[in-house]
């Protein structure tokens, strides 16, 4: 499966682009899951439709998906909370259990929430689906949701670390006065016995496995901006954190273009360039549209992605 991330500024038409694009290629026979991420979902209102967090069928050959935040941070936290209950059952005695439930106000949530989802879609999707095209949220989201599992994967090896120095420690406690139990709970010592260290196994191994999809030759970035300033601004900040993550920024859209915008759209494909974004730069003029009634996009938004 081939993973392609539509992202840029609010309002350029990545969500539109993202759409059109999942849509051309599921009418040249590939099985494809359209998934939107960002909270403003526009993804169901181009293809008029209501969505929800599941997935739903909209042709033989296409799939839809708006991915509810607020969802997936309750069942992230919700799974978290269970978690740690349970390693740390020893702790309600101490009232600490009182404090997993303010998990959910805590910085970082919703970017996890949001990874979890997505390396949900990833491990159970990967077999069904030929594309998962991707509307992406606003920029810093993304970014820091895309950073996520390099990160979690540094911090998780250093609490390995401790953790490793824990458990000798306790082994050589265990060797002088025997095993301590407070509260008549028996604490481990060693790692096949401890559930800490197993679960962090565990989730060093989830996220490696994102982290390699991530990075790896079947994932796509595309960027889109429109010939002005601010969204100029925006892609070169996009460029500059994608290229800093080590993404493969693979093609540029430049999107709503006419006659009269085009001299700026040179000297924004300029700029872009220099930047470092991708020499494949693909024009997308503006399609006149009044009405509430869907229109088709001609332009051919996948040979980038083939």
């Amino acid at each position: 499966m081939k993973v392609l991330f539509f992202t840029g500024k609010g309002g350029v038409g990545k969500s539109t682009l993202s759409a059109a694009t999942a849509w051309q290629l599921s009418q040249t026979g590939y099985c494809v899951l359209a998934v939107s991420f960002d909270p403003a979902h526009n993804l169901g209102d181009i293809f008029g439709v209501k969505l929800t967090h599941k997935k739903k069928k909209f042709t033989k050959n296409l799939y839809l998906q708006e991915i509810d935040l607020e969802t997936a941070a309750s069942e992230y936290v919700r799974t978290n909370v269970s978690l740690l209950t349970e390693v740390y059952g020893y702790l309600q005695s101490f009232n600490m259990d009182k404090y997993f439930k303010v998990l959910r106000f805590s910085p970082g949530i919703e970017e996890y929430a949001a990874l979890t989802a997505l390396e949900k879609i990833l491990k159970n999707e990967v077999s069904k689906y030929d594309y998962l095209v991707i509307d992406t949220p606003p920029t810093g989201l993304t970014l820091r949701m895309l950073a996520l599992p390099r990160i979690t994967l540094t911090w998780v090896d250093q609490l390995i670390r401790l953790r490793k120095e824990i458990l000798n420690k306790r082994y050589t406690i265990h060797n002088l006065k025997g095993k301590y139990e407070p509260r008549g709970v028996q604490l481990a010592y060693k790692e096949e016995d401890d559930p800490v260290i197993r679960k962090l196994f565990q989730l060093r191994e989830k996220y490696s496995e994102v982290n390699d999809i991530l990075q790896g030759e079947k994932n796509s970035v595309a960027i889109v901006f429109n010939p002005d300033y601010l969204s100029l601004r925006e892609s070169e900040r996009l460029i500059k954190g994608l290229k800093d993550l080590q993404f493969p920024l693979r093609v540029a859209f430049n999107n709503k273009l006419t006659d009269e915008n085009n001299e700026i759209a040179l000297e924004v494909e300029a700029k872009l360039l220099s930047a470092g974004c991708p020499k494949r730069i693909e024009r997308v003029p503006l399609i006149p549209h009044k009405g509430i009634s869907g229109y088709m996009i001609e332009h051919n938004l996948t040979a980038s992605f083939l």
